[in-house]
This record gives structure tokens, C-alpha cells and sequence, in this order.
């Protein structure tokens, strides 16, 4: 069951190279495309070149922050049961949504699922009420409460069936589950000039030789006000990694399932402890029931490069784990209507007075 990655003829070993090992962990200097090329063979202007074409290209959706979920603002996993004749229609209101950055097909009655992320609580509200007014349908909000693996990265170099002894590397995976308190008027509470740099941080690093002075020149700070504050913002998991952040469906991860469970509420943490440590999953937490409809509170991600893949290695560990004595289901993706980086501030709501 290998996890296959597809690459175009045209991406080398080195190319490879900057795609997987620089997801996390992406040099705080003022000239960090020089030391990514000092690692893999390449000088700074060619480093800067292959990033851009593999962003033009598809493969990488930016080089840059990923926010820790509700630390910054407010984001939750929201979802609707679309009419099957109205599912463009709806799928494109939400898309349109500036707050919206994932909005997703899924096999099952509730058959769109979409992430909201926003400054604060109030206004991510505010876009689930326009939603449901414009569209008619209900939606089911689903925030965080405890997670037990969210790092967005993609070891492509993973294989699914491979015998990896029930665990990755340890900078993967957290190893406690980490419960989430709501972050209301974070962003609002942050001094000005800091709001001003996450506003543009949260588009990525400009590909640039001095990246982090254009995003200081941006957001009236220094070049080193600016790494400082990354550096700051990391070590306090704000910021939850830093580097490459790939597309895997372009990468030949094209089938992706969200697995889910009934969990007892006293047993939920210990399995989702288990189950974030399986290296074929991608994404591992609890997220809060919405009853009657939705009755499962334990999630996972699994992709892979085939359907059949993913289940069987979802199989394995459920029945590893025990997990399947619990009311479960599987939602495979169908079609992906929008992926973008989230964008908790925009350029109004990061301006200070």
C-alpha cells in the first residue's frame, strides 16, 4: 500500500529535496533561501527560482507560517447536506467567502464540508448565518477541542504499507493531546505591529533573497523585529511550523478519507493519543458532536495515492485499536472546490490606528 507520489518529469531529486525536507523547520536568517541551498547544492537565486516554479506549477500552495488552530482567531470544521441538484450553486457561496480556505465534496448525507477561520468568534458566526441564509441549509459547526496531531505536513516519502513500527519521528507528532481553549478576541488583544505582520505573514514568504525584511517593510518593522517575532510566535505555538506547505492531491495524493468515531467522552483522549502516533494518518482530533445529526466526535485524516489504500490502512488500525466496537463512518472526498492557506486577519481588520 504504497502512499505514491506523482511528481512531473520535470522535478529532480534536488526539487524533491526543498518539497519534503523543508515543510518545517525553514531557516529564521535574513537570507534563508542561501542556507536551504547551502544544504541541498544549490546557490540562493536558484533555490528562489524552483520555489516559484514549483508554486506556478501547482505543487507548493506557499512557503511560509502555519497558525496553531484557534490561537490566533477562531476557526471550526463546518458542514451542510447540499441538494445534489443545487451542490455547484452552494459549493460556489461558500467558496466565495473570503473566510472559508477549505470547502470540500464528501461522500456522505452531510455532503459539504468547509473550514471558517476569522478574527474572532462573532465573526465567524456572522459567515455561518450568511451561509445559512443565503443557501437555505443548515450547517453544523464543529469546533476543536482537543487535538492529538495537526501539522499539516506531508512526509512524501512515507510509504503507507511500509512497516514503520507504529510511530514517526518525533518532531511529527505531539506527544500529549493538547486541549484547545477558545481564543476569543485573540487577534484583537495582539499589539498593533504584530497584527500588521501576521496579516501579511499569512500569505507566505515573499521569494525574495531577504524575505523577512520585505515582510517587515510591509508591516513598518525592522528585518530582525520581524525574525524575532516569527522565532517568538514559534516557540510559544503560535506558529505551528514554518516552511513548505505542499498540495497533495497535485503530488498524486488524490484519494483522501475523514475518519470518524463515537468515542466515550472518558476514553476519547487515550485513543486519540493512540491513533494520532499511526504514521498513515495525517490529521488526528476530537472535535465537539452536533446531535442529533452528527454523533461522532473522534477524527482522522488518512490519504493516499488510491482509495482501496486508504482503506485498507484505516482497516488495519481500527482493528488494531479497537476503534470499530464504536459507531463509525468514512468520508472520502469527492471534489475540492477550494484550498487555501488560512487567513484569520485581513488587511482592514490588521491595520492599526
Amino acid at each position: 500500500m504504497p502512499r505514491t507520489v506523482t511528481l512531473p518529469s520535470a522535478v529532480d531529486a534536488t526539487d524533491f529535496r526543498l518539497l519534503n525536507e523543508w515543510q518545517r523547520g525553514f531557516p529564521l536568517d535574513p537570507q534563508p533561501f542561501a542556507r536551504v541551498g547551502e544544504a541541498v547544492g544549490l546557490d540562493e537565486a536558484q533555490v528562489i527560482a524552483a520555489y516559484r516554479r514549483l508554486i506556478d506549477g501547482g505543487l507548493v500552495s506557499r512557503v511560509g507560517a502555519v497558525f496553531a488552530p484557534r490561537r490566533l482567531g477562531a476557526s471550526a470544521l463546518a458542514a451542510l447536506a447540499a441538494p445534489p441538484e443545487r451542490l455547484e450553486e452552494i459549493a460556489a457561496r461558500v467558496s466565495g467567502e473570503p473566510a472559508i480556505n477549505h470547502n470540500y465534496q464528501r461522500e456522505h448525507r452531510y455532503n459539504l464540508w468547509f473550514v471558517v477561520t476569522a478574527a474572532s468568534e462573532g465573526h465567524l458566526q456572522d459567515v455561518v448565518a450568511g451561509i445559512e441564509r443565503d443557501t437555505g441549509c443548515a450547517v453544523i459547526v464543529l469546533p476543536l477541542e482537543e487535538e492529538f496531531h495537526i501539522d499539516l505536513g506531508f512526509d512524501l516519502g512515507f510509504d503507507l504499507g511500509a512497516d514503520q513500527g507504529g510511530q514517526r519521528a518525533a518532531c511529527h507528532r505531539s506527544a500529549e493531546p493538547r486541549p484547545i481553549a477558545t481564543a476569543q478576541g485573540a487577534a484583537c488583544a495582539l499589539p498593533g505591529l504584530e497584527r500588521d505582520l501576521i496579516t501579511v505573514l499569512q500569505a507566505g514568504l515573499p521569494l525574495v533573497p531577504r524575505p523577512y525584511a520585505a515582510l517587515g517593510e510591509q508591516a513598518g518593522l525592522t528585518e530582525a523585529m520581524a525574525i524575532e517575532l516569527i522565532e517568538r510566535w514559534q516557540a510559544e505555538g503560535l506558529i505551528r511550523r514554518l516552511g513548505v506547505v505542499v498540495r497533495h492531491h497535485e503530488l498524486g495524493l488524490e484519494a483522501n478519507a475523514m475518519c470518524v468515531w463515537d468515542i466515550p467522552d472518558n476514553k476519547v483522549s487515550e485513543l486519540g493519543r493512540l491513533l494520532a502516533r499511526e504514521p498513515a494518518v495525517t490529521l488526528c482530533y476530537r472535535r465537539r458532536r452536533v446531535m442529533p445529526g452528527w454523533p461522532y466526535n473522534l477524527f482522522c485524516m488518512i490519504h493516499g495515492s488510491a482509495r482501496d489504500d486508504v482503506l485498507a490502512a484505516r482497516g488495519e488500525i481500527a482493528a488494531r485499536l479497537g476503534l470499530d466496537a464504536a459507531p463509525h463512518d468514512v468520508l472520502f472526498s469527492c471534489r475540492r472546490f477550494k484550498q487555501t492557506g488560512a487567513r484569520y486577519l485581513s488587511a482592514k481588520e490588521g491595520a492599526h490606528v
